[in-house]
């Protein structure tokens, strides 16, 4: 009788000989501050204003102080409401280091959310921008500010507020912020980062010191960086790829943050770069788009340039392509990873080829667990099969915010975050997403993942960016609709091209049998498609 040798399950951790940082963010930073005094730390290339990193720790501290001075304590909940700028990234430090719990809020939010998010965190102090892109802040916190009654204090970026707040650091001893630092552990919560929830009110994903710290050091650490590097930051720091994978990844390595802009701007972006001789770009696939589409794009020196990171949602192989080559990012990564685990489980390295950067996005960091399980049992599938992704190590948040029961869905007894996303786990641990569980199509009974319809489709030559969504279909319960936009806006695909392009190389149920011509996609702030607004809108 012979006997079969069972296939490996799909489980793998990260191993690496360094351990994990101890340390609290505020502590870490002043460790950088010491080695570094005199390298940049943040440049704002809007406002032409820069900071040295003993300039910077300075800053920092007196933020510190002037949160202390209207009497903010260790555990309260100090809200930011505000595009990139300088001031944000000292807010996030300064929080750290007496022990208050930043809550970060979306720039794009109306009242109703600002609302809730204030209220439900139990914001005691807001710090928030004047005005962007037609939005009145002021009138908006002003027209909630009833209907939240621990919020006792709004302080405005650029306006006599903040200078109130920086001033009001004068009456408190300039020692008083290390003192309360050296109570702090790196267990305790320091960020609260609403999840754009599609359906029902968003969730506040709590995490600590550890959490955020120690990830924003291996992303950092796994494509080399070190105080020479100057990283280009065009993603909102309200999401965990600005104020994680930038600003810890740099000032836990002794980096130079690098604002271009308030909000992503292609030109701008492109420019900072060039201008600042940044050798790290950061962007969701839809803004490397951008940039690359730029008319006057080859004109640009890109040359300092040697990594960064993409992230957000898969990155297409021809966009890839021209990173490597034409933007000169020959170390890029590709990173996965959710708000709730802080953010990055998955990475690819630096040495990696072109397919894994593609296909792929990457394997465990060091000190992560990572699984695919059937989800219907929790029992882990072999390696190559679908399932959803777990997770579980340092990087798993402490929970949702004053809501133990979505907690208790989110992770199970055993510490593991379920993702909802489906992943195949290779042979060599590198781990593919297939989709959302919530995303999948299901056609007659067929399971169809729109990741490989949308990479197919990139290769036609009329198609520059492509969504694929499942819409109701009375006799197949869904169909395929692809969602595109064009290479050239006055001749676009026809849905009999499409469907020609696709004939005889996809099964014949994954075939697009609907096409959706459009100027754009409708986008999160963090750069992410909704894709539950295209399954709304051409439902």
């Amino acid at each position: 009788m012979t006997t079969r040798t069972p296939a490996e399950p799909s489980y793998t951790h990260g191993t690496g000989t360094t351990p994990l940082l101890g340390d609290t963010v505020g502590a870490n930073l002043y460790r950088t501050v010491a080695r570094h005094p005199d390298r940049e730390a943040l440049v704002d290339v809007a406002s032409g204003r820069r900071w040295t990193y003993a300039e910077f720790g300075a800053a920092v501290d007196e933020v510190a102080r002037g949160l202390l001075a209207l009497g903010v304590v260790t555990g309260d909940r100090v809200g930011i409401w505000a595009v990139n700028c300088p001031e944000w990234v000292m807010v996030q430090y300064a929080t750290a280091r007496i022990g208050a719990i930043m809550v970060n809020i979306n720039p794009a939010y109306r009242t109703h959310e600002l609302e809730y998010v204030l209220g439900q965190s139990g914001v005691s102090v807001l710090i928030s921008s004047l005005a962007h892109r037609g939005s009145d802040y002021r009138a908006m916190v002003e027209e909630v500010a009833g209907a939240c009654p621990g919020l006792r204090e709004a302080v405005y970026i650029g306006d006599p507020t903040w200078d109130a707040l920086t001033a009001g650091a004068a009456s408190v001893p300039a020692g008083r912020p290390a003192e309360i630092e050296a109570g702090l552990s790196c267990d305790d919560p320091v960020n609260i980062q609403y999840t754009s929830g599609t359906t029902g009110f968003p969730k506040g994903a709590t995490l600590s010191h550890h959490n955020i710290l120690n990830n924003g050091y291996w992303v950092g650490r796994t494509i080399g960086y070190g105080e020479q590097d100057r990283i280009c930051v065009p993603v909102p720091f309200y999401h965990c790829f600005g104020m994680v994978m930038a600003n810890l990844a740099a000032t836990s390595h002794g980096a130079c943050i690098v604002i271009p802009a308030p909000a992503f701007d292609a030109a701008a972006t492109l420019r900072a770069v060039q201008e600042e001789r940044c050798t790290s770009l950061y962007g969701v696939p839809t803004m490397f788009i951008a940039e690359l589409a730029l008319p006057d794009f080859a004109s640009y020196d890109l040359s300092s340039l040697r990594t960064g990171i993409m992230a957000g949602s898969p990155c297409p192989v021809e966009v890839m392509k021209r990173v490597v080559t034409e933007m000169h990012m020959a170390q890029v990564s590709i990173c996965y990873g959710m708000t709730e685990t802080s953010p990055v489980s998955l990475q690819t390295r630096m040495d990696d080829d072109l397919e894994h950067r593609t296909a792929t996005v990457g394997r465990a960091l060091p000190h992560i667990e990572v699984k695919v399980v059937d989800p219907a049992t929790g029992v882990t599938v072999p390696r190559g099969v679908t399932g959803e992704l777990r997770t579980r190590g340092y990087s798993v948040m402490l929970g949702y915010w004053d809501d133990p029961a979505r907690t208790a869905e989110a992770i199970d007894a055993a510490r593991w975050m379920h993702t909802g996303d489906l992943a195949v786990m290779r042979e060599d641990g590198y781990v593919e997403i297939v989709g959302r569980i919530k995303d999948m199509i299901i056609r007659g009974g067929e399971n169809i993942y729109p990741r490989e319809i949308e990479e197919f489709l990139y290769a036609h030559p009329k198609v520059s960016d492509v969504q694929v969504v499942g819409v109701p279909h009375e006799r197949y319960g869904e169909e395929v609709l692809a969602c595109v936009i064009p290479r050239d806006p006055a001749d676009p695909p026809t849905l009999e091209e499409v469907r020609a392009f696709c004939e005889g190389r996809l099964a014949h149920y994954k075939v697009p049998s609907r096409l959706a011509v459009l100027d754009a996609f409708p986008m999160t702030v963090s750069g992410k498609v909704r894709k539950v607004e295209l399954r709304e809108t051409h439902a």
